[in-house]
């Protein structure tokens, strides 16, 4: 059975909202978009395609599937990230989009809940989240988050979009692997505690 992981690149103030670049996500009016590119490389050389070998296949929203489709499919596989993203299975939470130009991608409808519980039953690994922070908080209320991989920037923000939204009640986290970049950004792996709703 696979684990859903949700990975995430957040500041101290768990801002998550326009992390690559100045125009990813102005919803709001959010002004510092692009805040998570200085510490990138840090990130890249410490943690590096860890993971990459365990993940099985990707979950998106919508909006996160369409900025990465923009820009992955035409990055030369010789990038291991790349190659990665552009061969797995993804799938798209999605009530409007029919047709995607990204390879091995397809459609999750109908009830969340039931889709993602297949997906979790048809094989083994990992199936990882990037981003989608409204999907992730969804998955959240419904017991379907295994895990969390989250990239903590050293830098508060203010204002913006966060990961974590209000909860129905607390979810206990087991740390499960840490480790630090030169920059001062924190790597947390945990591991949620099941509920009843798995």
């Amino acid at each position: 059975m696979r684990r859903v992981i949700a990975i995430e690149f957040l500041s101290v103030d768990g801002v998550m909202q326009g992390l690559g670049s100045p125009d990813e996500d102005r919803e709001g009016g959010f002004e510092h978009g692009g805040w998570g590119a200085p510490y990138a490389d840090a990130i890249h050389a410490s943690s590096g395609t860890d993971g990459l070998g365990g993940t099985t296949a990707y979950l998106f929203g919508r909006k996160t599937y369409e900025k990465m489709a923009a820009y992955w499919p035409s990055v030369s596989d010789d990038d291991p990230i790349a190659a990665h993203l552009n061969a797995t299975e993804k799938h798209v939470v999605t009530g409007t989009l029919t047709e995607f130009g990204w390879r091995n991608t397809h459609a999750l409808v109908g009830d969340l809940r039931d889709g993602v519980r297949a997906l979790k039953q048809a094989g083994d690994g990992d199936i990882a989240i990037l981003g989608s922070g409204v999907l992730v908080r969804a998955l959240l209320r419904e017991d379907l988050v295994d895990g969390l991989r989250l990239f903590v920037h050293p830098l508060l923000i203010g204002s913006g979009k966060r990961l974590f939204g209000e909860l129905e009640r607390p979810r206990p986290l087991r740390l499960t692997a840490f480790g630090t970049t030169p920059l001062g950004s924190l790597v947390l792996a945990y591991d949620l505690e099941r509920g009843t709703g798995d």
